[in-house]
């Protein structure tokens, strides 16, 4: 699961920065606006780039919806969660499986929050690949899928595998991690000539070999009605005082 992300990096930093072949520019840049948590259960903006333009950086709803649900996104997104996909049945999932042809994307992010239980406690975990340039954490690209549902919404969705061992101890309940995409294969990724058993390859083997580090944040997190979009939520903490 990914169910929220971080982004703190400013418009100039991420439009300097290359991203293996992929030389990025916001489409809207005026309207980027950095975050340290973002709860995909909003339904805020995540920043993606798509198939069909590899140049540019747009918005997107988190949370994918298909063409039958373009008329009234907010009733589809009561009856279904698509904040995810699972990697391994994106091609039989009608939510996912037109995407999944011909609607790839590559997600924005230098930071993603997991769930750790112990002792009957949900703890919060911020994930993040730290860097000489940015040890708090460096930007990366997740798999993902979008759909634009007119001229001015594009929706999307990141893609889930099974967690590798460090993030299955992390996730050490559903065991599943958000697939950030090593760098030599995102351009892959975006290939309208990828067959599927490619794509299928490609997901099963190509998670970065870059280190991750996670901390325990405040479980503060979870609690509503509060500004979690805040420097301290991404913040480490001693979990021993919270068991």
């Amino acid at each position: 699961m990914c169910y929220a992300t971080s982004l703190r990096k400013q418009r100039e930093a991420i439009e300097q920065k290359r991203f293996g072949n992929l030389k990025l520019r916001f489409k809207a840049p005026s309207e980027y606006r950095p975050y340290y948590h973002l709860n995909g259960f909003t339904h805020g903006k995540l920043y993606i780039i798509k198939m069909d333009e590899p140049e540019f950086i747009y918005p997107a709803i988190w949370g994918l919806v298909p063409h039958w649900g373009a008329h009234d996104p907010e009733t589809f997104f009561k009856k279904s969660n698509t904040l995810n996909a699972r990697s391994e049945s994106i091609f039989e999932k009608a939510s996912f499986k037109d995407s999944a042809e011909d609607k790839r994307c590559l997600v924005l992010a230098d930071g993603f929050f997991e769930p750790h239980h112990e002792n009957g406690v949900s703890m919060p975990y911020f994930c993040y690949q730290p860097s000489e340039v940015y040890p708090e954490g460096d930007l990366f690209l997740f798999a993902g899928l979008y759909n634009e549902l007119d001229d001015a919404r594009i929706t999307t969705t990141i893609l889930t595998v099974e967690a590798n061992a460090f993030f299955a101890e992390i996730h050490n309940k559903r065991k599943r991690m958000p697939l950030v995409l090593a760098e030599d294969l995102y351009e892959d990724w975006l290939d309208e000539g990828q067959s599927q058993p490619q794509l299928n390859e490609l997901m099963a083997t190509g998670f970065t070999t870059q280190e991750f580090q996670a901390h325990p944040v405040t479980r503060d997190l979870y609690k509503r009605g509060i500004d979690t979009n805040t420097p301290e939520f991404v913040k480490a903490v001693d979990k021993g005082t919270l068991f």
